[in-house]
Parts: C-alpha cells; sequence; structure tokens
C-alpha cells in the first residue's frame, strides 16, 4: 500500500436538513442556522425536533439499462426503490458528470464505491408493516442495497460494498475508499453515505432516554440528548488531481479506534477517541496545532459531551476552533462522518472568503464540569485561509474515526 500518494476530493454532493446543494448549505451552516423541525409520528405522543430535509420532492428512481454489464430489469428498480436510495440519488445526481467522465476516463472495474449506512430501507419495513407499503420488498433494507444500488444506476462493476457501524459508519467508508485507491485496485472511488429518518432509531434512542425534545444543547451544563436527522454525501476520490476544474479538497489522513468500552457508553477518559484523532494525525503527517477546526463528534448527551471534551483537552492541549454541528441538522447515525466531513469541505472552500468557521449552537452554558475546549461563537473567523480540518465520529461499541482534510493546492 501506497500512503505516500495524495488522495484528492475532487467533487462532492451534499443534503441534510440545511438543503440540498453545497452552496445553499454553506450559507446556512456559516450563519448557524437550524434546519430542525417540530414533526409528530415518529415517537407515539410526542412532537419532536428531527433534522428532516426541506426537500419537496425526491428523485424517483430511474430504470436501469439493460447492458452486457449489468443484466437489469424492472424487478430489479423495484427493489431499491427505498427513499434512503433516493436521498442518496440526489446527491448522486450532483456528482453525476464527474463520474461518468471518470467512468469513461479509466473504464467501470476501475470505479470503485464504498458507502455508510445505519437504516437504509428499513423505513419502507416499517410503512409495509403498517399497511402502507404494499410494494415493499425486503431486499430494499438490506444494508449493501446502497451500494448496489450506485453501481447499478452508474453501471459500475469495480468493488462496491457497504459498511454499518452506527455513527462512524460513513468515515469507515471513506477511510476503505482511500485505501482502495493507496492500493491501486481503483483509480477512482465514490464514497461517503446515506441515512433516512425511521420510527426504529427514533424510538430505539427514545427507549434510550437519549432523545431531547428541544434543539440539542452540545457540552452545556442543561444538555439532555440528541436530534434525529437524515442526509446523504457523496464524493469522488482519486489520485488525479484534474478529475476536476479543481479539487474540493485533499484527504489527509484517516484514524480508527475499537475500544469496545460498552455497547452504548463511551469510555469516560476518551482513550479510543484520543488514538483515533493521534492516529489520523500521524497519517497526515501533520501536528496537532496545525489543525484550524475540528468538527465535534457532539451529540448533546451527558456522557459522549464529556468524554469528547476530555479528549479534545488531551489532543489538542492549547486548544483549536472547534464546534458541534449537530443541532443544526441532528445527527444523521450512519451518514454524519460523510455529511459533517462535507461541512468541513466547505470550510475549506476558496468560496469561503471570509475563513468563517461553523458556529457552535447551544444555551452557551458550558458545562464546568468538563474540559474548557475553543467553541465557535457566532460569526467567528479566522484571520487567514483555512489549511486544514478535523471530523470526528465515535460510535456505539466504543467504533471512533478521525478524519484530516487539506485546502486544494
Amino acid at each position: 500500500m501506497d500512503s505516500t500518494v495524495t488522495i484528492y476530493i475532487n467533487t462532492f454532493g451534499l443534503n441534510c436538513a440545511l438543503g440540498n446543494r453545497p452552496e445553499e448549505i454553506a450559507a446556512k451552516l456559516f450563519a448557524g442556522d437550524s434546519g430542525l423541525q417540530m414533526q409528530t409520528g415518529w415517537v407515539a405522543n410526542h412532537a419532536l425536533p428531527v433534522g428532516a430535509l426541506p426537500i419537496a420532492t425526491l428523485p424517483q428512481i430511474p430504470p436501469f439499462p439493460n447492458t452486457s454489464l449489468i443484466d437489469a430489469s424492472q424487478d430489479d428498480r423495484a427493489i431499491y426503490a427505498s427513499r434512503n436510495n433516493r436521498v442518496l440519488l440526489d446527491a448522486a445526481q450532483q456528482i453525476d458528470d464527474a463520474v461518468r467522465n471518470s467512468i469513461s476516463r479509466f473504464g467501470e472495474s476501475r470505479i470503485g464505491i464504498v458507502l455508510g449506512t445505519s437504516t437504509s430501507g428499513i423505513h419502507e419495513c416499517e410503512r409495509m408493516l403498517s399497511g402502507n407499503n404494499p410494494s415493499y420488498r425486503y431486499p430494499m433494507q438490506e444494508i449493501g442495497s446502497p451500494a448496489d444500488f450506485l453501481a447499478r444506476y452508474w453501471q459500475i462493476t469495480g468493488p462496491a460494498w457497504v459498511v454499518s457501524t452506527a455513527c462512524s459508519s460513513s468515515g469507515r467508508a471513506m477511510i476503505a475508499a482511500k485505501r482502495l485507491l493507496e492500493q491501486n485496485l481503483c483509480d477512482a472511488v465514490i464514497t461517503g453515505g446515506a441515512d433516512t429518518l425511521c420510527r426504529l432509531t427514533l424510538n430505539g434512542f427514545s427507549a434510550l432516554d437519549s432523545v431531547s425534545r428541544t434543539q440539542s444543547d452540545p457540552f452545556s451544563e442543561q444538555r439532555n440528548g440528541i436530534n434525529i436527522g437524515e442526509g446523504a454525501a457523496l464524493f469522488l476520490l482519486s489520485k488525479q488531481e484534474h478529475l476536476t476544474e479543481r479539487p474540493a479538497a485533499r484527504f489527509l489522513g484517516g484514524g480508527i479506534s475499537l475500544d469496545a468500552h460498552h455497547i452504548s457508553a463511551p469510555d469516560p477518559q476518551g482513550k479510543g477517541a484520543i488514538k483515533a484523532m493521534q492516529t489520523a494525525l500521524q497519517r497526515a503527517d501533520l501536528a496537532a496545532d496545525a489543525i484550524d477546526y475540528v468538527n465535534l463528534h457532539g451529540t448533546g448527551t451527558h456522557q459522549n459531551d464529556a468524554m469528547e471534551a476530555h479528549a479534545m483537552a488531551q489532543v489538542f492541549p492549547t486548544g483549536v476552533p472547534c464546534s458541534s454541528t449537530k443541532p443544526l441538522t441532528g445527527h444523521t447515525l450512519g451518514a454524519a462522518s460523510a455529511i459533517e466531513a462535507a461541512f468541513c469541505l466547505l470550510t475549506l472552500s476558496n468560496t469561503n472568503k471570509t475563513h468563517a468557521l461553523p458556529p457552535h449552537q447551544y444555551s452557551g452554558i458550558f458545562d464546568q464540569t468538563l474540559p474548557p475546549i475553543a467553541l465557535v461563537r457566532q460569526n467567528e473567523r479566522l484571520p487567514r485561509p483555512i489549511q486544514y480540518t478535523m471530523s470526528n465520529s465515535f460510535a456505539f461499541g466504543g467504533n471512533n474515526v478521525s478524519l484530516i482534510f487539506g485546502r486544494a493546492l
């Protein structure tokens, strides 16, 4: 494996509660505008704030072409017709030209797909069980469905799979995509993730007493749980700098750790989180003080925020601007790593001419029992272009991921 090569993020597609195009989302992200909506119907007898997509009409799953590469049929099309795949398709259409150009350049067998999800099409099963989805078929909810769908949509025959490790899923997928390029198994890889709202996750987190009935309040002494959101982010990675007119960023390094402290609670001292961040820094060949901004996992639960504050204080003893963007989007579960990675790319972008940082929206009453961290204030900016960003995702079971991105040269 050649880990010395530069991996470029050529372009990306994005949707979440803040919108469904990077430019629209960037404006709301840097303004600190929350996309949460109060909705009923997810948890019995409760209205809850959720990060639902503000998209009136999602694209329909198109017919698959019949080719010598893929034997497609209308039946094939039907088994991919989940809302999760339609949300994924919205992000895919944003990078469609770049992907098809890559296929023409390298061939369909040299393009890979690695995605992350935690719900896939489980919402379609829920609708079937309530009698509202007579067209339900079991493959709709299979974890591998998103990668299989995109492979058929683009007629790609290279490696294609889905990672499902809860909240770190799409971050682990991005690291796996990077390795495919470093090992010369692919010339370009489509990576990222998608997750959509469903009753399973909202009721599951409610049963853990982890869902807030108001906007989440990460690192506040008043924090009382998470909000759930949905969305998708897709990136086109390659070792070639000029697949697109200008690459969005460089993917410099990723760190993974598995501390297995508890099935749902993090290691209180953040040992796994620390290891993930330190590994990412080592692989990016950067010192901690080179990082300009960190997108925190920042769920708004007591244990997770406490662990992350301890970990941040250990890795960044002199401080670093940081924020949780989950009060703006909700926690998008298996897609969170990818969506928040896209926020890091928006922060690095040349279009961010004022060097703005995503503000940390919370009550302003920091939990004084936690080590102090440099939460980004409203309208806070750096006095110079932002060079390096980090994004953290810390999942159930101690499955931790940290990603580092660099400004495009």
